[in-house]
C-alpha cells in the first residue's frame, strides 16, 4: 500500500482514478491544481505523484522539475491527452518516471504504479545498504544452550510477535512495542537484536524488510538528527538536497539503536515523541511523516544513574524499559563459549580460504577457563587471528593467544593488603610435564587465595581475573573448603 497525490483538474477522470488505486489498495489524495498540490505535499509525505500534464493555467512538467529540484524521491507519473507524447518525453527529462496516454485505462495504471513502487522500493534498499552495514541472516550467530542464553532469546521471541497496534483514524503511525537490550560490550545485543527483527517477520508472515543499526555514539552529536530524521533542502549550510532519515529508510522494518545511552539529551526529546507518536519530521521541514518501525535500543550502561546525572531523560528511560532484555556476559553462559568458538572458527576458515582445522582439548579448556572480559566478540576476534594466523590443523591453547590473564600485570605482585610490590610472582612447577590448563589455573587460584588470606576480590585481583569469573571457577574446582580453610 502506497500514499499516492493525485493531481487532475477533470473531476469525472479525478473521481475513477482514484476509486481503482485505492480498489488496489493504496491511500489517494486528490487535488485539482499544482497550489493545492504544494499545500499536500507540505502536510504530508507521498510514495508517488500520478498528475496530468495540462492543467488549466498550470503545466505538469513544471511540478515535476520542482519536485525533482527539491529533492522529491518518491514514484513520479504523468498522464497527457493523443498527440502530445513530446510533453512526456520532456517531463521524463526533468524526472518524471513514466507517463500513460489518455484516455487512460486504469488496469494498466495500476500495473504501472506497483512496478514503479516495487522498483522504488529496491532503490531504497540499495541506498541502504550502500550507507550501512548489509547484515546476513542472523541465525548462525544465535548460538548457546545455557539456560541464560535460552531465556533471552525465548523472551526477545515473545516480546518479537506481539500484536502491531492500530490508531484508526489518527493520522499517526503504528509502532511495535520498544525492546531495550542491556549488556556488557560485547555480550552479543546486535545479534540479539537482529534475532527480534527476523523472529517478528516469521510472526507476521513477511519475508523482507530492512533492519537498520544505528550506533549513537558514533556521529557527533551535530549530525545524528540529520541521520536519524533527514532533512530538507536548505535546511543548514551543506544542505544542498533533501534527504530521507534512517527512520524512513526503517519504514515497516526494525531500527537497532546501538549504545543509546551516548545520545545527545537535546535529540532524546525527539526520540521519544517519535517513540510515542509514530512521526517523524526532518530538520527544516514543517511535514509530520508516519513511519511503521519497531525500536530495539541497547546500551551497556545505567541508564538509571545516566537519568540521575541529567545525561538521559527519565521519560524516555520510562518508555524504553517497559519490554527490557538483560544478555548475559559470557562467563554466565558456561559451555556456550566452546560452541561459538567452534562455529566462529569454521567461519572465518571458510571466508578466508583456509584448509579445516579443529580445536585440541588443552585449546578447549583455555576457552572455557578464560573469563572473556570482552565477551562473545573478544571471542570471535580470537577466532579470527587463529584463522588467519595458524597453519596447522589442529589449534593448541598456546595458539589462542588468551593466556595472559594467568600472569601478574607488568611483572609486580600485590600483597595480601592491596599493595604492589616487586616480583614475586606465583609460579607453578611444571617439571611432571603432564599439567593441564585447568592444573595451571586451579594451582594458580590457590597460591593467589593463600597469599591473600581467603580474600576473593584480591585473589582475583591478583591474577588479572573478574571477582564473579574467580568465584565461578572456586566452585567449578571444587575450592570452597580450601577457602575456609585457609581463611580461619
Amino acid at each position: 500500500m502506497a500514499n499516492i497525490l493525485l493531481i487532475e483538474d477533470e473531476a469525472n477522470l479525478r473521481f475513477t482514478v482514484a476509486r481503482s488505486l485505492r480498489s488496489a489498495g493504496h491511500d489517494v489524495v486528490e487535488c485539482s491544481a499544482i497550489p493545492e498540490a504544494f499545500e499536500q505535499l507540505d502536510r504530508a509525505a507521498f510514495d508517488a505523484v500520478l498528475t496530468d500534464v495540462n492543467l488549466g493555467p498550470d503545466n505538469g512538467i513544471d511540478l515535476v522539475a520542482r519536485l525533482r529540484e527539491d529533492g522529491y524521491e518518491g514514484v513520479i507519473v504523468i498522464m497527457t491527452g493523443y498527440g502530445t507524447v513530446e510533453s512526456a518525453v520532456r517531463a521524463m527529462k526533468v524526472g518524471a518516471d513514466d507517463y500513460l496516454e489518455k484516455p487512460v485505462r486504469l488496469d494498466e495504471l495500476v500495473i504501472l504504479m506497483t512496478r514503479l513502487l516495487d522498483a522504488r522500493a529496491d532503490r531504497k534498499r540499495l541506498r541502504l545498504y550502500k550507507r550501512l552495514e548489509n547484515v546476513r541472516s542472523n541465525a548462525a550467530n544465535v548460538i548457546g544452550q545455557s539456560a541464560a542464553w535460552l531465556q533471552a532469546l525465548s523472551l526477545a521471541d515473545r516480546m518479537a510477535q506481539a500484536p502491531v497496534p492500530t490508531r484508526v483514524d489518527s493520522g499517526e503511525g503504528a509502532n511495535l512495542p520498544t525492546i531495550l537490550l542491556l549488556g556488557e560490550t560485547g555480550s552479543g545485543k546486535g545479534v540479539l537484536a537482529r534475532h527480534v527483527h527476523e523472529s517478528g517477520l516469521r510472526a507476521r508472515n513477511l519475508t523482507d524488510a530492512p533492519f537498520v543499526h544505528v550506533n549513537c555514539s558514533a556521529f557527533p552529536a551535530t549530525l545524528i538528527e540529520s541521520e536519524l530524521f533527514g532533512h530538507e533542502k536548505g535546511a543548514f549550510t551543506d544542505a544542498r538536497t533533501a534527504r530521507e532519515g534512517l527512520f524512513e529508510m526503517a519504514d515497516g522494518g526494525t531500527i537497532f539503536l546501538d549504545e543509546i545511552g551516548d545520545m545527545p539529551v537535546e535529540l532524546q526529546a525527539k526520540l521519544l515523541s517519535v517513540l510515542e507518536r509514530g512521526i517523524i519530521r526532518r530538520i527544516g521541514g514543517t511535514r509530520e511523516i508516519p513511519v511503521r518501525v519497531r525500536v530495539v535500543a541497547a546500551t551497556n550502561q545505567n541508564l538509571e544513574q545516566r537519568a540521575a546525572d541529567g545525561a538521559f531523560r527519565r521519560d524516555l528511560l520510562y518508555r524504553l524499559n517497559a519490554l527490557t532484555i538483560r544478555i548475559p556476559p559470557l562467563r554466565e553462559r558456561g559451555d556456550d563459549c566452546t560452541l561459538i568458538a567452534d562455529a566462529a572458527l569454521k567461519r572465518m576458515l571458510r571466508e578466508y580460504g583456509r584448509p579445516p582445522a579443529h580445536l585440541s582439548p588443552d585449546a578447549i579448556e583455555a576457552i572455557k577457563a578464560h573469563p572473556w572480559p570482552g565477551n562473545v566478540r573478544e571471542l570471535v576476534n580470537a577466532m579470527q587471528r587463529v584463522a588467519m594466523l595458524c597453519d596447522s590443523s589442529e589449534i593448541n591453547a598456546h595458539d589462542l593467544g588468551i593466556a595472559d590473564h594467568l600472569h601478574t600485570r607488568s611483572g609486580h605482585d600485590i600483597d595480601a593488603d592491596g599493595d604492589r610490590t616487586s616480583t614475586s610472582a606465583l609460579r607453578f612447577d611444571f617439571d611432571d610435564g603432564q599439567c593441564s590448563f585447568t592444573d595451571v589455573e586451579r594451582e594458580l587460584m590457590k597460591q593467589a587465595l593463600t597469599k591473600t588470606r581467603g580474600n576473593v576480590s584480591r585473589a582475583a585481583k591478583l591474577i588479572g581475573m573478574q571477582r564473579s569469573s574467580f568465584r565461578y571457577r572456586i566452585e567449578r574446582y571444587g575450592l570452597e573448603p580450601f577457602v575456609r580453610e585457609i581463611s580461619q
